[in-house]
């Protein structure tokens, strides 16, 4: 069977599928995501998550027929609807953790597998991220220790790093928190044959 193409370089996808023992290769979308956004800006968190992931996939499936692609997209919605997008410096990073500090957000992860350029199959997650109350010394601590390397993330933190230190709990999936909702993934490989069963 020819292995899963997944739609990202996002190095913990990468690392979820490789440690899961999916047999894949990777490759960056091409997706203007800032444009996509901007023409998706209507949408609730939920569906703009899983509107970038069939995006993603179908973009790479056209490039890509007959092959199964992966295409991934996280989403951090607040208690007040608004949505938190990658941070584009240091100043704005903490903005964003002052925002999340000492309250409660959703982390949408949403995953769709397209082939011949259709999506075949989706399935999204949240997982609901309690922040506990950040000081501002504590959030340039962190910020001295985790930038630049959390540009790339939504919500600013790698929970498999000194992210952790964020939250007081967790609910949901750390595969869905990590930006993919690995279990439900897997599910579907194995139907079609990718994964033994």
């Amino acid at each position: 069977m020819t292995p899963l193409l997944l739609a990202s370089q996002s190095a913990s996808r990468r690392a979820m599928l490789t440690a899961a023992g999916v047999p894949f290769e990777a490759t960056a979308a091409g997706v203007d995501e800032e444009a996509a956004k901007a023409s998706l800006a209507d949408l609730k968190a939920r569906d703009l998550a899983d509107a970038l992931a069939e995006l993603k996939a179908i973009k790479v499936s056209t490039r890509a027929p007959q092959r199964l692609v992966l295409g991934s997209d996280s989403v951090v919605a607040l208690a007040d609807g608004s949505l938190l997008d990658k941070p584009t410096s240091r100043d704005e990073a903490a903005d964003h953790l002052s925002r999340l500090s000492g309250s409660v957000h959703q982390l949408w992860s949403a995953a769709v597998i397209a082939e011949d350029g259709r999506p075949v199959w989706r399935h999204v997650e949240a997982a609901k991220m309690h922040v506990r109350p950040l000081s501002p010394a504590f959030i340039d601590h962190y910020l001295d220790m985790e930038w630049p390397a959390i540009s790339g993330c939504v919500g600013c933190y790698r929970i498999e790093g000194p992210g952790a230190q964020l939250f007081s709990r967790i609910e949901g999936s750390q595969f869905t928190v990590l930006g993919l909702p690995l279990l439900a993934v897997l599910d579907y490989l194995r139907v079609r044959k990718v994964m033994p069963s």
